[in-house]
């Protein structure tokens, strides 16, 4: 395997669509998100208080709403059809929302849209719901308010509210009689941040994930949210939730029950900031796979990561981490966390960056300068070895920020003081299959412009790479066709201009 590997920078440039779909059969079913970091989206909602890409205040935001709510192929086996969101499949990775990656759902009777953060580290699906505390408007840079869909169960003629007697109410001890409406609460590992409200059932409405697109409405229980704090009031959600954990609330575990999709989902998360969910994907024969760990309360897709790889350096360490893709960078606690630091430290080439007031605010520890007149630089391989042997190459270890005094790049890991996150960054190339039928997760690299088209980057790199290619920093993706392209040479880390505040968000729920 090579030692190093060559780096180049990506302008995210997404475009917001804002459709609706629905779907018949048991099938899977996709749709398009939105990274919300990604420049179309910011640039449709045009946020201009959101911090430019590349400046220590934007990383810094971006932890920062991480640790806030921190806590908590298409392969149609039995002639089953993936089916998505009535938008589409995409997703777009929305900068300036947190750095999640967003998607376009359609609820209720008329139906509604929504522009809802997906995240596979809660369950609960909510949206903004005849609410007291929420969002309802967004400024854009131009002084133009763009109005938010709020939901109320009365105006959907499907609607319909969850009682207390229910199967589906988990917090009865809150009822005052077994037809009340059914209460839910979710606290986030943060000062403030929550979501409250009541239980609602309604048509959520999708579409069969291929050329027939035919329309399937899905009766889903989810959360009527009459009021939020916290980061979801500073633009982290701001029209919803779309939990897809393993609980029996949410959607991936109720289109399984109804027959409508088989028992996993897909999130491809492309380089470009686009990506695609599909439901009812369970993956391909040649994807690299590892078992969950799970424990009987409050499941998560936890697996179990047996060496870390940096460069040439193998270091034999087990422990546990948590897919999320509700945070935004990847957070890992010791010895994982010095492991993979300093291995990093011990072969980069360019000197690691002194912190001072320009940089203060990175939440990066491992930093490095680069030359006014440098065009390249290397830097050495990451890869995880998962439990069961397969290689997790990481095609976008890197963050490039433009400080004052010159620019530096940054390893885009976060020292954590409790649970193990593997964060968006770690999983940008990937179509990562969350198997819960067979209980592994999945992954094979792509460029998700064409589920069965594009895995056409090798989950192991070829042998013949050289121990070091030049890549230009500033170059900016290519056409999205990374066919024959190595872990190496297929790297688009972000590159991120000077700003003055961002948004970073873990979504994972406080449990007691």
């Amino acid at each position: 395997m090579s030692e190093f590997s060559s780096y180049s920078c990506v302008l995210l440039l997404v475009l917001l669509g804002l459709n609706a779909g629905s779907c018949y059969g048991f099938g899977t079913f996709g749709f398009d998100f939105h990274h919300r970091y990604s420049d179309p989206v910011k640039g449709f909602l045009a946020v201009d208080e959101l911090p430019v890409k590349g400046s220590p205040e934007y990383y810094s935001a971006m932890v920062h709403r991480d640790k806030i709510i921190k806590g908590r192929r298409l392969a149609t086996a039995n002639d089953q059809t993936p089916v998505t969101f009535l938008d589409g499949n995409e997703t777009y990775r929305l900068d300036g929302l947190g750095f999640l990656h967003y998607a376009n759902v359609s609820v209720g009777t008329p139906a509604l849209s929504f522009l809802v953060a997906l995240d596979t580290g809660s369950d609960l699906f909510w949206l903004p719901c005849d609410c007291s505390s929420c969002l309802r408007t967004l400024e854009t840079s131009n002084g133009q308010s763009i109005d938010l869909n709020i939901y109320s169960p009365n105006t959907s003629s499907t609607s319909s509210k969850v009682p207390c007697n229910s199967a589906m109410c988990e917090q009865q001890s809150r009822c005052s009689s077994s037809q009340s409406n059914c209460p839910y609460q979710v606290n986030y590992l943060s000062n403030g941040t929550s979501s409250t409200g009541f239980l609602v059932e309604d048509v959520l409405h999708l579409t069969t994930d291929d050329d027939k697109t035919n329309p399937v409405e899905a009766n889903i229980t989810f959360g009527c949210g009459q009021f939020q704090t916290g980061s979801f009031l500073d633009g982290a959600a701001p029209n919803g939730l779309f939990g897809l954990g393993m609980d029996n609330i949410s959607v991936p575990s109720i289109l399984a029950k109804e027959k409508i999709a088989s028992n996993s989902f897909s999130m491809c998360f492309g380089l470009d900031g686009i990506g695609r969910i599909t439901f009812g994907d369970r993956g391909s024969s040649d994807q690299g796979e590892t078992p969950f760990n799970l424990r009987q309360s409050h499941p998560t897709y936890n697996v179990s990561i047996t060496q870390i790889n940096v460069g040439q350096k193998a270091g034999d360490l087990q422990f546990n981490a948590i897919f999320d893709s509700g945070t935004s960078f990847t957070y890992l606690n010791d010895p994982a966390y010095t492991l993979i630091s300093e291995s990093f430290n011990s072969l980069a080439i360019e000197k690691r960056h002194t912190f001072n007031s320009n940089s203060s605010d990175l939440p990066f520890e491992y930093c490095y300068d680069l030359s006014a007149n440098q065009t390249s630089f290397q830097y050495p391989v990451v890869n995880l070895t998962m439990e069961g042997g397969d290689q997790f190459f990481v095609f976008d270890p890197l963050i490039v920020v433009s400080l004052q005094i010159g620019d530096v790049y940054c390893l885009g890991v976060v020292k954590s003081d409790d649970v193990n996150i593997i964060g968006q960054n770690f999983m940008t190339g990937y179509r990562m299959v969350f198997d819960r039928e067979k209980v592994v997760l999945g992954w094979k690299a792509s460029n998700c412009s064409d589920i069965e088209g594009s895995n056409t980057l090798p989950v192991k790199p070829p042998t013949a790479i050289p121990p070091a290619t030049a890549v230009n920093p500033e170059a900016t993706a290519g056409n999205g066709n990374n066919s024959g392209a190595s872990p190496n040479s297929a790297n688009r880390s972000p590159r991120i201009k000077y700003l003055s505040y961002a948004l970073i968000i873990a979504l994972i729920p406080f449990l007691p």
